[in-house]
C-alpha cells in the first residue's frame, strides 16, 4: 500500500491547473507500478475503498461471492480500465489478478478531488460510469436470455473486440482466464463451457492454438450463433458497436 504521504503527494488544487488534453490515464502516470502474480488479489469485497486502480499490464477478474459460497464472476478488466470508480465508501467486489497483472494506484479521496475540480475530467469519469452501467445492462440480457452456445460465442467475440480493430476469419485471440472463469462469468458449469467449446472446435468454427490462444476461424458464423445479432455492428458490417458518452449540457 502507499502511503498517505504518497497518495498526496500532489497538491489537491492540481486539477485546476491542468492542461486541457489531461485524461484520467493522466492521473495515474507518475504513480509506480506495483506487480501482481496469477491467483494474488488486489481489493476484497467489503474493504474500506481506499484506492482507485488504474490496469497497466494483464487482466482482472472482478467478482462477488454470493450466499452458498459460490463465485460469481461480474467482469474482467484490462489494460487503460480503472477499477474502483464507483466511489463508494466500501468495495462492491473482490478483484484478483488472472495472469500477470500490474497496476498503479491512485488515492480515492485524490482521485475525487481531481474530477470534482476538473471540467476535462468529469465527461471522462461520465463516460467511464456510463460504460460500466452498459456492461452491466449487457451481462443481465446475456444471462436472462441466451442459452449456452450463446453466451460463449458472445464472450469468444468480446474478446476478438479487445484484440483486433477489426473482425476477420483466422483472428488470434488470447483466452487468458480459465474454463471455470468463463463458467463462474456466464453463469454455466464448467463442463457445459467445455462441451460448448469442442462442438465449436469440431464444426471448425475456432481452434484451440494453445492453452490460452485460440483463433476464430469463421467470424461470421460465431457472430450468428452469438443469438440475436446485438454483437453485429450498427451497419452490419460485424464490427464492433462505438459507444460514446456525452456528458450532459
Amino acid at each position: 500500500m502507499l502511503s498517505e504521504a504518497v497518495s498526496h503527494r500532489r497538491p489537491l488544487n492540481a486539477a485546476k491547473n491542468m492542461a486541457p488534453d489531461v485524461t484520467l490515464s493522466s492521473i495515474f502516470s507518475d504513480r509506480p507500478t506495483e506487480s501482481f502474480a496469477a491467483g494474488s488479489g488486489l481489493v476484497w469485497e467489503g474493504d474500506p475503498a481506499n484506492h482507485v486502480f488504474e490496469v497497466v499490464e494483464g487482466v482482472l477478474r472482478i467478482f462477488r461471492i454470493i450466499g452458498d459460497g459460490r463465485r460469481a464472476i461480474t467482469g474482467f478488466l484490462y489494460p487503460g480500465d480503472i477499477l474502483g470508480v464507483s466511489m463508494r465508501d466500501r468495495y462492491l467486489y473482490s478483484a484478483e489478478a488472472v495472469n500477470s497483472v500490474k497496476v498503479r494506484r491512485f488515492s480515492a479521496t485524490s482521485f475525487q478531488q481531481a474530477i470534482n475540480l476538473s471540467p476535462e475530467l468529469r465527461p471522462q469519469f461520465f463516460a467511464k460510469l456510463c460504460d460500466e452501467m452498459a456492461g452491466a445492462q449487457e451481462q443481465m440480457v446475456m444471462l436472462s436470455r441466451k442459452n449456452a452456445e450463446e453466451r460463449i460465442c458472445t464472450f469468444l467475440l468480446r474478446l476478438a473486440d479487445k484484440g483486433a480493430k477489426d473482425r476477420c476469419d483466422n483472428l488470434e485471440i488470447e483466452v487468458p482466464m480459465t474454463r471455470l472463469d468463463m463458467a463462474d462469468y456466464l453463469g454455466l458449469t464448467i463442463e457445459t463451457v467445455s462441451r460448448t467449446i469442442t462442438s465449436l472446435i469440431g464444426r471448425g468454427v475456432i481452434s484451440q492454438r494453445g492453452r490460452h490462444d485460440m483463433r476464430i476461424n469463421k467470424i461470421a458464423m460465431l457472430a450468428r450463433l452469438a443469438g440475436d445479432g446485438d454483437c453485429m455492428g450498427a451497419n452490419g458490417s460485424g464490427g464492433p458497436y462505438a459507444r460514446q458518452a456525452v456528458w450532459p449540457a
